[in-house]
């Protein structure tokens, strides 16, 4: 007799940018509320701030500023979820201010959390489920953030800083020996590099370890860092990206430990940085995948571009480099502060809504101007004990209206609208190997 008490499901899902109460919902959108409900476990990344607009907003913000009230995570919870990633580049939109309102938030609801914390350790540590079948770990961070923005560590006689969980990483352009010795003699004619050796010489910096490196810094103008980047001699030019290896062995330390907790170990990043193309992921992020999966990770979530990416099967665990949109309601933003009028060259005078409206010129260009970032994929993966036995692939539209109010919302994709998104999404994964069947209205991944 087959014990089906050891027999799972998880659901995966990118971000969600939700500002609205969900009522008055379509049939297709009720069918695919019900798969997340009826998973075990189901995931999305909260890339809002439900904090009520407390804190003081943040002088810059890699976009919009991304706050909520606190009755979106009810809604959340209603919908099925169980898992929530916090680390990713709104989650300071407000200050520490705003994120410790979200922590309070978040934890008043005994919502299982992680990628934030009030210090570097909570926000490198997991948060667990448990469920009838088993226990699921998930750590989440973030690659894309300003380094403020960053959880600080905790000593016994300064208190840590509350921020996000970073996945810090180094670039190196690489360009040929022409270029480089052009470069070389930019630098010397401008006095840059007479500045950076005199910089070295008073003691804020170091000289950099390896000598094939060329720093290009502005170390006169550091306050707004306008150059900042190191360059090397190679064939073809090329941008090369490795994560921090302290901020990779940390984090790998932490999903160890997951491992020794729970059955299964998700790891999620929040990670915009991407390849040749906005579809392709950058080096780091495959690098990364592979190494947490090499400590024990059991599946990496990716998410932050707002579209999707391809999925790679590594040892036999899955790795999705971009899950894309789940809700994205970011043009219902309650309200936004002087910074965001700022940033878009907007009059403060104009309501929310005209800030939307002009960035977006009338929703042809941005979001609302791109399809690509209303269609994607919601993973279901399933366990029995700790392994993976198949993947099905939830092709998933979002609504999109000529309104702002009428975008955003998922639903169950069908016909030749699920069959477009599976293939899709096929076709950027077939570069990693791995191929997607279509069949009935959904994806399967052997």
């Amino acid at each position: 007799m087959v014990d089906n008490s050891r027999n799972f499901k998880i659901a995966l899902t990118g971000d969600s940018i939700i500002a609205r109460k969900f009522s008055a919902i379509g049939e297709s959108t009720k069918e695919l509320f019900q798969m997340i409900r009826d998973s075990d476990v189901a995931f999305t990344n909260l890339e809002v701030l439900p904090n009520d607009f407390k804190g003081y907003p943040a002088a810059r913000s890699d976009g919009a500023h991304f706050a909520a009230h606190n009755w979106v995570l009810d809604d959340l919870l209603d919908l099925g979820f169980d898992l929530f990633s916090c680390a990713n580049n709104h989650a300071l939109d407000y200050s520490v201010e705003g994120l410790l309102e979200t922590l309070e938030q978040l934890e008043s609801r005994n919502m299982s959390y992680a990628g934030v914390g009030r210090s570097l350790t909570e926000a490198r540590m997991p948060a667990y489920t448990d469920f009838t079948s088993g226990s699921v770990a998930m750590l989440s961070c973030t690659s894309t953030f300003f380094e403020e923005q960053s959880a600080g560590e905790q000593r016994s006689e300064v208190q840590g800083r509350p921020g996000i969980n970073p996945l810090r990483y180094e670039t190196i352009y690489e360009v040929t020996s022409d270029q480089f010795n052009l470069l070389e003699t930019i630098s010397r004619d401008l006095g840059i590099e007479q500045q950076r050796q005199e910089f070295i010489n008073l003691g804020f910096a170091s000289e950099e370890q390896d000598p094939k490196l060329l720093p290009l810094v502005d170390t006169n103008l550091r306050a707004t860092s306008p150059l900042n980047a190191k360059f090397r001699i190679a064939e073809n030019p090329e941008v090369r990206t490795q994560p921090n290896s302290k901020d990779l062995e940390e984090i790998c330390q932490w999903v160890r430990e997951s491992k020794a907790r729970a059955q299964i170990s998700v790891v999620s990043l929040h990670a915009h940085e991407q390849g040749d193309t906005r579809e392709k992921p950058a080096e780091f992020i495959r690098t990364f995948a592979h190494r947490v999966i090499d400590a024990g990770a059991d599946i990496v979530v990716g998410h932050g571009p707002h579209l999707l990416r391809g999925m790679e099967m590594y040892k036999g665990k899955p790795i999705f480099y971009s899950l894309g949109n789940f809700i994205g309601q970011n043009e219902l933003i309650y309200k936004l502060p002087a910074d965001s009028y700022r940033r878009f060259g907007i009059e403060e005078t104009f309501t929310p809504s005209e800030v939307f409206r002009i960035r977006s010129d009338n929703g042809q260009k941005g979001f609302p101007g791109d399809d690509l970032y209303w269609q994607t994929v919601m993973p279901v993966c399933y366990f029995e004990d700790e392994q993976l036995t198949g993947i099905d692939i939830v092709p998933v539209g979002l609504s999109h209206g000529n309104k702002p109010y009428k975008r955003g919302t998922p639903y169950l994709a069908k016909s030749i609208d699920a069959e477009k998104i599976i293939g899709d999404f096929s076709n950027l994964s077939i570069e990693f190997g791995t191929h997607i069947s279509y069949h009935d209205g959904f994806g399967y991944v052997k």
